[in-house]
């Protein structure tokens, strides 16, 4: 019997190494990596260009904590916000970090404006995380059962109604933010419409609220520019993000802009290991890789290419109800629950995710080429018709 705690249902498989989008199991077989740990491995496995930042900075230093100056953190920061639009961050050690310090931010924020019980607008269907404060924040039922009682302070929003977020706005004086993912992942891949985003930037700034967007899932060049707000013709008060920023190393960060930026002062919040030497070194490989390769268009693209390959099966489509998301961050919602496609995918040498039951979710590494992202798209597909 295993010494580990049982918090997941883990697939029968273990792997020894990767390379590539390809991983492979300790019997040698190879699998075509669709879900990329779940959005992590964006530049895919054994990246010569993080292994070598990585190699390098544990030759010469892996922590000192940040009761010191951490020159290469400081290189990051620099390249983060710049790429970001955003005027400083804080580093964590994941996502759920990041989002506890925009979370952590806002509060602050209401009570440097003399609010008392700042409150903070969520969506139903949301994810942040799963530490206490970030599990509350998300919509998901289900998750939360049993981790009562839950942390106080959010408001429960729908998606995409600016009407009912304007009343929100209208009733409760103690709202100082709305905390959002562009594309909520593990509700089912859903896309809050550029139209709500634009309507909710304009309320945060009617309000003095802070728009936050949680881009832990959606960063990294997932969805074809580097954050997705990019793409939507808006900036945020604060971003967090984490997964794909790492490529595999622990690392997250919130970053801030204009009054938020200046918000947190010394002695507020703080990590332990959060922006050691290390994952710093990790970080500057990836976004220089991602942009020096110009990954964001090749995610357009590829994702474009395995979006057309599956509506061109004529017996897989028949399954499809609707093809979600952007880039290389995809949901093809079908007409039935299909949990039992990750197995069979896995039989099949295919690496898939399956979120809200009846959707199947592909987030493959950005760096996939045009032969690779039609093997998974026919894998899928094969899949699919397996379904009839």
């Amino acid at each position: 019997m295993s010494a580990l705690m049982q918090t997941y249902a883990r697939l029968p498989v273990t792997f020894s190494h990767g390379e590539g989008v390809y991983l492979y199991d300790t019997e040698g077989r190879r699998y075509l990596d669709g879900i990329s740990g779940i959005a992590v491995n964006g530049l895919g496995h054994a990246h010569p260009a993080v292994t070598a930042a990585i190699q390098e900075q544990a030759d010469k230093l892996v922590h000192t904590s940040n009761l010191y100056r951490i020159e290469i953190q400081e290189q990051l920061a620099a390249t983060l916000t710049t790429v970001a639009g955003m005027d400083n961050c804080f580093f964590g050690n994941s996502g759920a970090e990041a989002n506890e310090a925009a979370i952590k931010l806002a509060r602050l924020y209401g009570h440097q404006r003399g609010i008392d019980k700042p409150a903070i607008v969520v969506l139903e269907g949301a994810f942040h995380g799963r530490t206490l404060a970030t599990l509350s924040a998300t919509g998901n039922r289900k998750i939360q059962a049993g981790f009562e009682p839950l942390v106080a302070g959010f408001i429960r929003a729908p998606r995409n109604d600016v009407d009912a977020l304007r009343q929100i706005a209208s009733n409760n004086p103690g709202v100082v933010a709305l905390l959002a993912e562009p594309i909520q992942g593990e509700g089912g891949v859903n896309p809050l419409s550029e139209e709500y985003l634009q309507a909710a930037r304009q309320i945060c700034d009617e309000r003095e609220w802070l728009l936050m967007l949680d881009e832990v899932q959606t960063g990294n060049g997932r969805t074809g520019t580097y954050f997705a707000y990019q793409g939507m013709g808006l900036t945020p008060d604060v971003v967090t993000t984490a997964k794909g920023l790492g490529d595999g190393v622990p690392i997250g960060a919130c970053l801030a802009r204009g009054a938020a930026a200046h918000v947190l002062g010394a002695g507020h919040h703080g990590s332990t290991y959060g922006g050691n030497p290390l994952v710093c070194a990790a970080g500057l490989a990836v976004i220089n890789t991602i942009s020096e390769r110009q990954l964001g268009a090749n995610a357009i693209a590829m994702g474009r290419l395995i979006t057309d390959t599956l509506l061109a099966d004529s017996r897989s489509a028949e399954q499809i109800v609707e093809i979600r998301g952007r880039g290389l961050m995809l949901g093809i919602e079908l007409q039935r629950d299909c949990g039992e496609l990750v197995q069979r995918g896995l039989d099949a040498g295919l690496l898939i995710n399956v979120t809200a039951g009846n959707t199947v979710r592909l987030l493959p590494p950005l760096v996939i080429n045009e032969q690779e992202a039609l093997d998974l798209a026919g894998g899928v597909a094969g899949l699919i018709r397996g379904l009839a």
